[in-house]
């Protein structure tokens, strides 16, 4: 069977498994469109594939200090193909606390005293010691307190912005998740999971539709029965819904969104 990759292949696809052209389909051609999006977004927003994690790398401007949050709405990956942010984990320091670049500073002196030499020093001692200053770090500084609205768009960071903690050109850099572009990606439409969801959620509008001439008689004596393609439809939809909770969810993990 051929790859499925693109929009209009995956249409004609979910048409196909439930009759067409044998059976007449009942579905308006906007109707079919908008119960795609429908799949897709669930897709994007439950399945563990649906989701990439990114870093957003971005220099301070005038506009970011004075409005005082990043703005999202613009990221672009690789390829310059816009991305949607859906959620923000976390935001790195801006001051690398590891570099050593003072010679004063507790960590510059470990390495300098007690890791000089890889090959004949153990670090052992030193990776407990790195452990036991972040959680100080931790305890007495904390992380950045970090506000993401995937709606906005926008990643509020709440420090002083313009002092030394947040100066115009210091570089910020942002754990990110973003949606998968299936026009970017095109294997996303021949997911297996996607296609019987789809497929289901069109069946679902054919039923629907159908419902409104129940017990109607077709010449052949041929009677329109949509309650029961809606009923099955609806079945369907359920257990493929239990399915995605229970097989292709991503894991839990914390998400500012």
């Amino acid at each position: 069977m051929a790859t499925i990759t693109t929009r209009a292949n995956f249409k004609q696809y979910c048409l196909r498994r439930l009759g067409f052209p044998v059976i007449e389909i009942n579905v308006d051609d906007d109707q079919v469109e908008d119960r795609i999006d429908d799949a897709l977004q669930y897709w994007q927003d439950y399945h563990f594939d649906g989701l990439q994690k990114i870093y957003y790398v971005k220099a301070i401007e005038q506009t970011d200090i004075n409005q005082k949050y990043i703005n999202l709405s613009n990221v672009l990956d690789a390829s310059n193909n816009t991305m949607e942010i859906v959620g923000v984990t976390r935001v790195f320091p801006i001051t690398d606390t590891q570099a050593g670049v003072n010679m004063f500073d507790l960590r510059y002196q470990l390495r300098l005293n007690e890791l000089y030499d890889f090959t004949s020093a153990s670090y052992i001692n030193y990776t407990l010691t790195q452990q036991h200053l972040r959680s100080l770090e931790l305890m007495f500084t904390g992380e950045v307190p970090i506000r993401f609205q995937r709606h906005m768009q926008k990643l509020f960071i709440d420090f002083s912005w313009g002092s030394k903690q947040a100066e115009l050109g210091d570089v910020i850099v942002a754990e990110c998740y973003a949606s998968i572009n299936p026009d970017v990606y095109g294997r996303v439409w021949n997911d297996r999971w996607m296609k019987e969801y789809a497929t289901a959620l069109i069946k679902r509008m054919w039923g629907n539709n159908l419902k409104k001439f129940a017990g109607l008689q077709l010449p052949g004596s041929v009677t329109l029965n949509g309650d029961r393609i809606f009923q099955e439809a609806i079945d369907e939809i359920a257990k493929l819904e239990q399915q995605m909770q229970t097989e292709y969810g991503a894991p839990l993990e914390f998400m500012m969104n």
